[in-house]
């Protein structure tokens, strides 16, 4: 059990019998000590968890403080929720390093996230300790990244950052709580435009202005429902001709800007259907610009060495940058088609496309989410649910076909 010590005053003791000198009530005579009047008075003394000794000094008049500390850090103990005052002295930027290196992400994520934590969190709280940062701080930190004019979504997502960091330190009993969740900090919140996919006119002009070597950037997000890097890691060998499917399972993508094969996103393979159109138009291109033979490293620069045939390859015959893709082709192609390029019209437009026109023949979410690779049927609802037909034009298309359909014979006898 912990104790106070009065580091200005202490028991006066009998010269004769060395025993403690007790007044009229019992209580013991105090007397001054040596460090009167110099430093803090009131001294906690207690044990923390492993039975090191700890402690923390109060001021003169604030013994009331210091008998509360002592019952909080008790109780903790006895809870198990403890955290040593000491450790929140810790620096925010430590932590946040801390938090970035322990985490299981890719490669790519993980320094995109690093990245975004250097630039957004660290300049902020820089110089703070972790166990320093309040409610007010974050709130603070929001209305910096607000004047910034940094987008509401990229809001969100540093506030995610935020958030884990924080977590992390409370796991680590650096913290006690995690300040970024209180109820005074109003947490941003995503604003998801609605999706408006290409019309069919817009996908075949942008594909005339294409260079003939990269059409097929538009058939495969189009006619397969793929995302950028799964298009440029596209091969012909992974179409099972028997079945009329496409096994989705490599992208290309940059790590330490060196360009890598990966798994699609989330590390979810797939299956697509492939239209027996689409199939004739790629073998066609094939013959005109045959595959190429393309050796990168698997996840990342030092991984083992992968060989895919590649339906598409650059200029210079070596795997497709997406930037590069984007800047040097996609956009002139985008202008030429009289598109003026928005964050809306990359390749992802053409993904949306895909999607549209299942929906629209009567595809369910589930299984468009399975095709596009999505983490769950859920998360396709929200980003489509306003291209599904209304309730209103189901009912009326079933009414009709079943009057059109049950009762014409009847009818008719």
């Amino acid at each position: 059990m912990g104790h106070i010590q009065d580091r200005w005053y202490r028991p006066a003791l009998d010269p004769e019998t060395d025993k403690v000198l007790l007044n009229g009530k019992g209580k013991p005579v105090l007397e001054k000590t040596e460090l009167y009047g110099v430093g803090m008075r009131y001294k906690v003394r207690y044990l923390d968890p492993e039975s090191k000794e700890r402690s923390k000094s109060f001021p003169d008049k604030q013994k009331k403080r210091a008998e509360d500390f002592l019952i909080e850090m008790e109780s903790d103990k006895r809870e198990g929720k403890y955290v040593d005052p000491q450790a929140g002295k810790v620096l925010f930027k430590t932590v946040a390093e801390r938090w970035v290196d322990a985490q299981t992400f890719d490669y790519t994520t993980r320094e995109r996230v690093k990245s975004r934590v250097a630039t957004h969190l660290v300049p902020f709280f820089s110089g703070k300790s972790i166990g320093s940062i309040k409610p007010s701080d974050v709130q603070a930190w929001l209305r910096w990244l607000q004047d910034r004019q940094v987008s509401v979504n990229s809001r969100v997502l540093y506030f995610t950052h935020l958030v884990s960091v924080l977590s992390f330190a409370q796991e680590d009993k650096l913290i006690i709580a995690n300040p970024a969740v209180s109820k005074s900090v109003t947490r941003p919140r995503e604003v998801r435009a609605a999706v408006q996919p290409w019309s069919a006119d817009r996908t075949r002009a942008v594909e005339r202005e294409l260079p003939r070597r990269y059409r097929p950037a538009v058939r495969l997000p189009a006619g397969l429902g793929l995302r950028s890097g799964e298009v440029f890691g596209f091969s012909l060998d992974d179409v099972d001709r028997e079945r009329n499917v496409v096994r989705v399972e490599r992208q290309v993508r940059l790590v330490l800007n060196a360009p890598v094969f990966a798994p699609p996103k989330r590390g979810k393979t797939r299956e697509v259907p492939i239209g027996a159109a689409l199939l004739d138009d790629l073998d066609r291109y094939a013959e005109e610009f045959p595959p190429v033979a393309i050796t990168l490293p698997w996840m990342h620069p030092d991984g083992d060495p992968v060989t895919v045939n590649l339906l598409m390859v650059n200029g210079e015959g070596g795997p497709i940058r997406r930037t590069t893709f984007r800047t040097f082709t996609w956009v002139p192609a985008l202008k030429r088609a009289g598109i003026e390029p928005t964050r809306a019209d990359g390749l992802h437009a053409l993904r949306h496309l895909y999607a549209s026109v299942l929906l629209d023949a009567g595809e369910s979410i589930k299984a468009l989410s399975a095709f596009l690779g999505h983490a769950d049927p859920g998360f396709t609802l929200r980003v489509y649910t306003h291209l599904l037909p209304t309730s209103h034009e189901r009912t009326r298309n079933a009414v009709d076909a079943f009057f059109g359909n049950s009762l014409d014979g009847q009818l008719a006898a």
